[in-house]
């Protein structure tokens, strides 16, 4: 038999790789990477903090269909995002670059008070234009958040298709009631008569089915469970329990975006599609616990701030058969990591990329020790923290910078800045040293243009 009539499962057989490693020269490599290469969903809820899932230790909101993705893959108990608010959170894991490297530092603010020149900065590729480079069909449902003008919406930047809204947050019940924030296909306006939430899930289906035969990859960012706190009565009924009618419509929001979930994975393997597709769940930041009661479980602090609270999120992967199921793995690993990971798998041309993540599969394969990451880093305005091990540095705001060991203090209440003065300038030395790369912020803070404004008009 030659070598290129051997079926792409045999031949991996024989070979005794796997598609990360796979690099054979001619045809037969353009011809397995088209063959088999795994689908791509990334799921990603909004303000859902640290400790709200089951899977995290939350007890009041069942989350049976999240808790399967930690329960069937590996969920990160150190997992984080690259910032402690939304868009920018949302550039560097569509990048896989620190967002600060090109100026997206901040929130833009809703449209219409946006700064003018916001938006993802085109001289950045996302990741899903590099899946697209690579003969994937690439979906979208739900959040955009990174750019309101013509070029820097989904659909200008890598995603054959697009539903969803391009704001940072939506009713969940009104679809017509933001005219500058509408709910779209493609670039086109539409009228959503269903609860939001429901109206995602329901497109992540239908794209799934759409394209099942082909490699896809589809990105669900949910504005649950987002503010504002809204959610109809087959979901509130649920927690008729619990007295506070903030925490029970919070959690009616919660247990709508976990039917979702399930919808997607009950349609993964009804198509049989389990052993072949990567499931990736993440929160785009820490719940911002006062305004909607969103649980950061143990941690410190909430959405916004760069203690624990604001940048550990839940964060978990499964992928049947090729990673092992019901683990848990404790090194820190942050979203930047997302796009280096699904473009090494698409066999998806990165040249010029610089990421600032890596390719987490040798080390959930076991091929690769150690931590992926010699060290992880935050700046958000004056605001900026450091991990290395399991030593954090962080200034949340005003003051001096502390320091914190999180293998036995995860809740950041015990500041060894003072008793540990040479750590503290290693620490300190090394996160300015990062710092010095970065780019100043393209647009400033809402509140700030608020205030220049103000000062402007007396």
């Amino acid at each position: 038999m030659s070598q290129e009539a051997i079926s792409r499962r045999d031949f991996l057989k024989y070979a005794g790789v796997g598609l990360a490693t796979l690099a054979i020269p001619g045809t037969l490599s353009s011809a397995l990477a088209a063959d088999k290469r795994p689908n791509i969903i990334l799921i990603v809820a909004d303000d859902l903090g640290y400790g709200e899932l089951g899977c995290q230790g939350g007890k009041d909101i069942p989350t049976p269909n999240v808790d399967s993705i930690a329960k069937n893959g590996i969920r990160f108990t150190s997992g984080y995002v690259s910032c402690p608010v939304c868009s920018p959170t949302r550039a560097g894991l569509n990048t896989g670059r620190y967002q600060q490297r090109f100026g997206h530092e901040f929130n833009p603010g809703p449209p219409g008070q946006a700064s003018d020149n916001f938006g993802l900065p085109l001289t950045e590729t996302l990741f899903p234009a590099r899946l697209k480079a690579a003969g994937y069909v690439t979906g979208m449902v739900g959040k955009w958040h990174l750019g309101y003008k013509k070029g820097y919406m989904p659909t200008d930047r890598g995603f054959d298709e697009f539903f969803g809204f391009l704001g940072g947050a939506h009713s969940y019940i009104d679809s017509q009631s933001e005219a500058l924030n509408a709910i779209m296909r493609g670039d086109k306006p539409v009228e959503e008569k269903e609860y939001l939430t429901d109206a995602f899930g329901r497109e992540a289906v239908s794209f799934i089915e759409k394209h099942k035969a082909e490699p896809f990859y589809l990105y669900l960012p949910f504005n649950a469970v987002h503010a504002p706190l809204q959610a109809p009565e087959k979901y509130i009924s649920r927690f008729s329990k619990i007295a506070d009618k903030k925490r029970q419509t919070f959690a009616a929001m919660q247990s709508a975006m976990d039917d979702n979930v399930g919808k997607v994975l009950d349609c993964v393997r009804k198509n049989g599609l389990e052993e072949n597709t990567l499931i990736i769940f993440i929160s785009d930041n820490g719940g911002p616990t006062p305004s909607t009661s969103s649980g950061n479980g143990p941690l410190r602090a909430f959405k916004g701030d760069t203690y624990e609270g604001g940048i550990r999120v839940p964060y978990m992967l499964q992928w049947k058969g090729k990673i092992p199921a019901g683990k848990t793995y404790d090194q820190p690993v942050i979203a930047l990591d997302i796009a280096p990971t699904v473009c090494a798998l698409a066999d998806a041309k990165t040249d010029g990329a610089k990421f600032d993540g890596v390719d987490l599969m040798p080390y959930l394969t076991g091929k690769s020790t150690g931590d992926p990451h010699d060290a992880l880093y935050w700046r958000f305005g004056e605001k900026y923290a450091m991990r290395q091990g399991n030593w954090k540095l962080v200034r949340n705001g005003v003051g001096d910078p502390e320091m914190y060991d999180l293998s036995a203090d995860i809740g950041e209440s015990k500041n060894l800045a003072a008793e540990k003065p040479e750590k503290f300038k290693e620490l300190r030395d090394k996160y300015e040293k990062w710092n010095s790369q970065l780019a100043e912020p393209l647009w400033k803070t809402q509140r700030e243009r608020k205030a220049a404004k103000a000062r402007k008009a007396k």
